[in-house]
């Protein structure tokens, strides 16, 4: 009843949302050879596939165990024998799942997530509590801006060998310091503080997706590490820009192959 319920519900926010159009707009760039009754079929389905997050999540909750399998899931092991961490997810794919699949695996190391904080929060209050539950920590970051105590937490959380997760692919305010990078031939706007987090504490940004590949199955996929190594203050701009660029090849590369998966449904690539 609820999966019924849910996806019928998607259906009227396809019919209505205004940011449908995003979609729509995001799929032909994705898709430029494609017709635009081609680009409203992909976007029809990403909102059918939004509804899988919330479907899965009330599974796990009345206790049906959640498969997954990982790639490079060594990766995140050899770091962690030395060093701390930045987990660098997106919104391509449920980046909630992974969050409580990584509690139950990490059982030595800490989990601090940031999150952005929304002006009427509805499901994300409850995504949040959840987290919060299994005991993952979270630091909600305000439209408005950063605080200086909110970073310099996650500075030390990385330097007592922690393992901070962060969106790759989002910047949630006009004053947030930001870089821009090329994706899909364009040009896009990453957050710097990542990567700025990376150079201060020394440890490396590993850049991590979690898929959907079946009813509460998931695959989860850890990249090489990235270290952010600056000798100087005048290369700093150079070194970041190149690490964002990996992390946007990485995001693009992944697109490609899971591109239902997207659910970043505001304004992405200019």
């Amino acid at each position: 009843m609820f999966a019924a319920v849910s996806r019928i519900i998607a259906v009227g926010f396809f019919l209505f949302s205004k940011k449908v159009a995003e979609s729509n707009r995001f799929y032909a760039l994705l898709y430029p050879d494609k017709s635009w009754f081609y680009h409203r079929v992909c976007t029809f389905q990403q909102y059918q596939n939004f509804t899988s997050i919330h479907y899965d999540r009330l599974l796990a909750g009345k206790g049906l165990e959640t498969v997954f399998q990982s790639e490079g899931w060594e990766k995140l092991g050899a770091v962690q024998h030395h060093s701390g961490a930045i987990l660098l997810m997106s919104h391509l794919g449920n980046w909630e799942m992974a969050a409580h699949l990584l509690k139950q695996q990490v059982s030595r190391k800490d989990i601090l997530l940031y999150m952005g904080v929304k002006e009427k929060e509805g499901v994300e209050a409850i995504q949040k509590k959840q987290l919060l539950d299994s005991g993952v920590k979270i630091i909600g970051v305000q439209k408005d801006g950063w605080s200086p105590f909110d970073a310099l937490e996650g500075i030390r959380f990385l330097q007592d060998g922690g393992i901070v997760s962060m969106a790759g692919d989002i910047v949630w305010h006009s004053e947030q310091r930001s870089i821009e990078v090329d994706f899909m031939g364009r040009k896009v706007e990453l957050p710097e503080a990542p990567y700025i987090f990376a150079l201060v504490s020394g440890v490396p940004i590993l850049c991590f997706f979690s898929f959907r590949v079946g009813q509460n199955r998931y695959t989860f996929r850890f990249a090489d590490p990235i270290y952010i190594l600056s000798e100087s203050r005048t290369d700093r701009h150079r070194i970041i820009r190149a690490a964002a660029q990996q992390y946007a090849d990485l995001l693009e590369e992944e697109l490609q192959a899971h591109p239902l998966q997207w659910y970043h449904f505001d304004r992405f690539v200019k």
